[in-house]
């Protein structure tokens, strides 16, 4: 056995080395032999007549060919005259029924919808945001006429305008700002520096009684701009203080408030939401404001407070409700100045920083733009994501 162990290791295998060979020799044969067979059927396919995808044309397909397709798509409406996958919009899986309790609450009730066959369909289209291509261009189902001109709703498969007017955003959980300018309309040359200068990722409000409400949406929605319109509500000490025509009073009946609201809202398309113009007094009113909110909510709208009032009863309304709203943080040029509005979005950041998201509204003064512009670029350098304000809006109704 010593002498056994003294023998290098191949001298030792050296005796199983030869039926090793063979069974190898064996099993590589085999192989060569599969892979052949594979390789002699792949070749008569591709050589076969109208094996090649594509290959075929209209004469080398049989008429019972033709007519078998055609009886299939008969039978099955969702797959086209070719035998192929039907596309269908990615939203149509349900339906969406929406109750207003007597309480005044919007119960939507989800089921599922019916579906004409068993065949695949292929699911198309995008429930967050628009073709940048056609953002200048409103989506004909999100709106319905009205006596005051056409206004916005919700889909037939529940998609509402702020989800699909929306500014897409990263999806990541860095610190986000939202930055509102809004006064567009009133000045032109304002409302074209706006949208000129500022940054894509900038929300524009455009007034409701401002002038060419809808050329000036298309040009910023063209700048790739999410956008608002903003109302006008009553504020403390009106009529000294005039937001302007339509203004919604707290003593107005609510009938007389929503026709006014729905005569401003159908000044313009492609918003995502509403904000307030002045309305200090008008929001601090539940009573007249929960009607507003109710009809918002139920267009598939959200609402921002400007918080330009410490009064406000909106986060109360907007629970109630379960309405989508969103509070403003911080108004940037309560002084109008170039360097004063810089320091305002520092401490801006700072909130964003501490709470992970903030939002803040400016009016359309140069200073506003200029400051808001050299800020953007910096920012971005930090890892701070300027985002569409809809992507900060508390969103219960839609959950």
């Amino acid at each position: 056995m010593s002498s056994d162990l003294r023998k290098p290791l191949m001298g030792r295998q050296k005796k199983k080395s030869a039926g090793s060979f063979r069974r190898f020799s064996a099993l590589a044969a085999l192989v060569v032999v599969t892979v052949g067979g594979i390789g002699a059927l792949s070749l008569y396919a591709a050589l076969s007549p109208g094996n090649l995808k594509g290959s075929s044309t209209a004469e080398d397909v049989p008429a019972s060919a033709v007519a078998d397709k055609q009886e299939i798509a008969q039978q099955t409406p969702n797959r086209p005259a070719d035998g192929s996958m039907a596309p269908q919009s990615g939203h149509s899986g349900a339906n969406v029924r929406r109750d207003t309790m007597p309480d005044g609450n919007v119960v939507s009730v989800y089921s599922p919808r019916e579906r004409e066959t068993k065949d695949p369909v292929l699911m198309t289209g995008q429930r967050y945001g628009q073709d940048p291509r056609m953002a200048a261009q409103p989506n004909e189902e999100l709106l319905e006429d009205s006596p005051f001109g056409r206004l916005p709703k919700i889909g037939p498969d529940g998609l509402r305008p702020m989800e699909q007017y929306a500014r897409p955003w990263s999806g990541a959980r860095g610190t986000r700002i939202a930055i509102v300018v809004g006064g567009l309309g009133l000045s032109q040359t304002g409302t074209q520096k706006a949208i000129r200068d500022l940054p894509p990722e900038v929300t524009l409000g455009f007034a409701a009684s401002g002038n060419s409400l809808q050329r000036w949406m298309q040009e910023g929605r063209r700048g790739g701009h999410e956008i608002l319109l903003q109302l006008p509500f009553e504020p403390f000490g009106y009529p000294g203080t005039d937001p302007g025509p339509d203004t919604l009073l707290v003593s107005s009946p609510a009938k007389i408030n929503l026709e006014k609201m729905h005569r401003s809202m159908a000044k313009i398309t492609n918003y995502t939401g509403v904000m307030n113009y002045l309305g200090g007094k008008f929001m601090s009113d539940e009573a007249a404001l929960s009607p507003i909110l109710r009809d918002m909510s139920a267009r598939g709208l959200f609402f921002l407070d400007d918080g330009s009032s410490a009064q406000s009863r909106t986060s109360a309304v907007a629970k109630t409700l379960n309405a989508a709203a969103g509070f403003a943080d911080m108004q940037l040029d309560d002084q109008v100045n170039e360097n004063a509005v810089l320091r305002k979005l520092d401490d801006l950041e700072r909130i964003a920083r501490r709470n992970g998201s903030a939002i803040g509204v400016a009016s359309a003064f140069d200073e506003s733009i200029s400051a808001i512009s050299k800020w953007a670029i910096e920012a971005s350098g930090r890892g701070i994501e300027i985002v569409g304000v809809s992507a900060l809006v508390s969103d219960k109704a839609g959950q």
